[in-house]
């Protein structure tokens, strides 16, 4: 292999689940939690409801999936991603009431409450505002310090998580492409979503190759979103790289 290649890393594949709501069916679920290895599960605001966050932790427990909360806006019409304006303390009080409820599913299954990534609008409203990014990182670190919290490699809200003392950790994304300056591509632009697998699967190698992230995330709502994640998957492992859960911190 040549020294481009990626043998000896490790990388997570994440995926936001539990996005159904009532009878409305959102997502396969199942065939991406054989597939990924973190799922992101939402909490009741966004999307999900009670039923449908008991089968996913469920679901992520019977195939070792790490389980994380996954808090959005107050807006299941507009599925989260549409800007709201909340307050630094608005955006700490939700962000503790949606990983709690998902706490209370997990426990009360035996399982283990591993990260926190916040969903859609909330996730790039962090990413541009520091206080708001302070606040959802404060309401993860006072729930459990111990908990790691995802955000955009090279962003605002993985900087917060460190400052606050929470393990951090960088994602990268399969199906969205990138801006030069390295945020995300925003979905109202034509050009936002990668529609094709082949290409999904280069840029999360470059990516990777070049050290950028420890999460890969592939959506679990979009068109095709098992082959999307197959793919990344395939080609990862193809060029040496270990998919799989984020390992314990040595170091801290």
């Amino acid at each position: 292999m040549d020294r481009s290649g990626s043998y000896g890393k490790r990388i997570d594949l994440n995926c936001d689940l539990g996005e159904s709501f009532g009878v409305y069916r959102l997502g396969a679920d199942e065939q991406m939690l054989g597939i990924v290895t973190s799922a992101n599960i939402a909490c009741g605001y966004h999307a999900g409801d009670p039923a449908t966050m008991r089968k996913t932790v469920r679901l992520c427990l019977e195939r070792g999936v790490a389980i994380g909360a996954h808090p959005g806006l107050p807006d299941l019409s507009g599925f989260g991603r549409r800007t709201m304006s909340v307050s630094p303390q608005e955006a700490y009080d939700m962000t503790l009431y949606q990983i709690g409820a998902l706490y209370a599913f997990v426990r009360a299954e035996g399982g283990t409450l591993d990260h926190v990534k916040p969903h859609g609008a909330l996730y790039h409203m962090a990413e541009a505002d520091t206080a708001l990014a302070e606040a959802i990182a404060a309401a993860v670190y006072r729930f459990d310090p111990e908990l790691m919290l995802f955000g955009l490699a090279g962003g605002v809200l993985v900087e917060a998580g460190r400052r606050i003392g929470l393990r951090a950790v960088r994602e990268l994304f399969a199906d969205r492409r990138y801006a030069a300056d390295g945020s995300l591509v925003p979905r109202d632009r034509p050009d936002a979503l990668i529609a094709d697998p082949k290409e999904a699967a280069a840029q999360v190698l470059r990516l990777v190759r070049e050290g950028r992230g420890e999460t890969v995330c592939v959506h679990g709502d979009t068109p095709r979103a098992a082959e999307f994640a197959r793919a990344v998957r395939d080609a990862l492992e193809a060029d040496g790289v270990t998919v799989g859960g984020i390992e314990p911190d040595r170091s801290m």
